[in-house]
């Protein structure tokens, strides 16, 4: 068994998968597995799996960690720069603390800023309508106050995932259900719920290009508004609905929607 797997899923970003390729560090008991799915843009040489149709996200990635033979998987963008010591840090986090389930680093955008999908915490109706009115920063959904010190969060991103096979296994992986966008905080309520812990790491860190797939072309922003938003309602159903009346899940239900309409007229622009 290998000490480390890394997943990379990769679509139409050959450039950026290049790059993130040569960024991660060379170790003899890691391997990095490529998982394509269905890129037309020829990144799917650099692939060990290639999928002759785009499966999602998380179908992607759990058809690459059934390959892999690492006692911890990292799940990484291929539109990401990892930096020096980055995983080697988080590995060790993990190997000192077996409590541990799944932990992240600091994600930056190419701005700098923090790309606010690193450290979550799990959404709710009220946070949800703040955010869909503009008001993120009284919501707990997104944090605008971290600490500079290692600690637990809620949810991270699939951006930079790294995980403990053995918890993985436990909670079933990426839930399939979802194409794009929430299999992340799903897996990690899943995590929470068997009794492992989720970590933010800030002292070390990626760049993520973020959306470089997703918004490449007005039909990747089409195809984003609609499956970004079926993953909210899915989310919400799954873990959410049963805890609260009809009159609350009609609301969030309807929010949902005009987060979709919104984001569709985008898409088009």
């Amino acid at each position: 068994m290998k000490t480390l797997s890394i997943i990379i899923l990769s679509y139409n970003v050959k450039k950026l998968l290049l790059d993130c390729l040569a960024s991660i560090p060379k170790h003899p008991d890691w391997e990095v597995i490529v998982v394509d799915n269905a890129s037309t843009d020829g990144s799917a040489d650099l692939a060990a799996i290639k999928n002759p149709t785009n499966i999602g996200f998380a179908a992607g990635n759990n058809l690459g960690i059934r390959q892999a033979k690492g006692k911890y998987i990292l799940l990484l963008n291929p539109d990401t720069i990892v930096y020096p010591k980055t995983i080697e840090t988080v590995l060790k986090y993990m190997q000192d603390n077996p409590k541990v389930g799944a932990a992240t680093c600091r994600v930056e955008l190419p701005d700098g800023n923090l790309d606010y999908s690193c450290h979550r915490n799990f959404p709710d109706p009220v946070g949800s309508f703040l955010h869909l009115v503009g008001l993120r920063r009284l919501s707990k959904y997104s944090s605008t106050h971290i600490p500079n010190a290692i600690h637990e969060i809620d949810a991270l991103t699939g951006a930079f995932a790294f995980i403990r096979r053995t918890a993985g296994d436990q909670v079933g992986w990426l839930d399939e259900d979802y194409f794009f966008n929430a299999e992340d905080i799903d897996f990690c309520y899943k995590l929470k719920e068997a009794g492992w812990k989720v970590m933010y790491l800030p002292q070390v860190k990626i760049t993520h290009f973020k959306g470089s797939s997703a918004m490449a072309t007005p039909v990747t922003r089409r195809l984003w508004a609609k499956h970004s938003t079926d993953a909210m309602r899915l989310f919400y159903r799954k873990h959410l609905a049963s805890k609260y009346p009809f009159f609350i899940n009609w609301l969030v239900y309807f929010g949902i929607w005009i987060i979709r309409l919104i984001r569709s007229i985008r898409a088009i622009r």
